[in-house]
């Protein structure tokens, strides 16, 4: 990791109860909400953001929204992101089927037709080389309606943000999920 992290304890009084709630929901204060955590304020803005994009009554479905998320992270080449939210695809999926076949999505059959455009768009977003089309917007709104594309898209760009930001920090996985390793 290229920065340190402080004790728990000499965080602003505002952001230890997200520290507590980090700590009873996967058993440990994360490493990135520690180094968001040096900057309050910023910290609580993007954890509000998270909160927003996955929260219960999202228009997306979760597994799609840990589809996402776990795609951005790959291409971003973020070792934590992959980790925790690889870990939230299997358990929202039910198995690692999805998981393990993601980085090749499109040679799977595990993927539905809304998930597959879904994917496109997000690496179409991801990817700077690729860009998103006019073409692309159309076929996603076959399976989206406009308020679900925003929704779609404010996703695709905070784990953008998300990652891109652990990435640059190196910030290692935290051991929520095994992955074999890439050759």
């Amino acid at each position: 990791m290229r920065l340190s992290t402080k004790s728990p304890d000499q965080y602003a009084f505002f952001v230890k109860p997200f520290f507590w709630n980090q700590k009873r929901k996967y058993g440990q204060v994360l490493v990135p909400g520690m180094l968001w955590g040096r900057v309050p304020w910023l910290f609580v803005a993007v954890a509000i953001l998270y909160g927003v994009l996955d929260r219960r009554k999202s228009p997306l479905d979760p597994v799609l929204r840990s589809l996402i998320t776990v795609r951005v992270s790959q291409i971003n080449w973020c070792r934590f992101c992959v980790d925790i939210n690889s870990a939230t695809l299997a358990e929202r999926s039910g198995s690692m089927d999805k998981v393990l076949a993601l980085a090749s999505w499109q040679d799977s059959g595990l993927y539905s037709e809304k998930e597959r455009i879904a994917l496109e768009y997000a690496e179409a977003m991801t990817d700077s080389n690729l860009g998103v089309t006019d073409e692309l917007m159309d076929r996603l709104k076959v399976y989206f309606d406009e308020d679900t594309i925003v929704e779609l898209t404010g996703l695709v760009a905070f784990q953008n943000l998300s990652s891109k930001f652990n990435s640059a920090l190196d910030v290692a996985p935290q051991g929520f999920c095994e992955l074999p390793d890439e050759k």
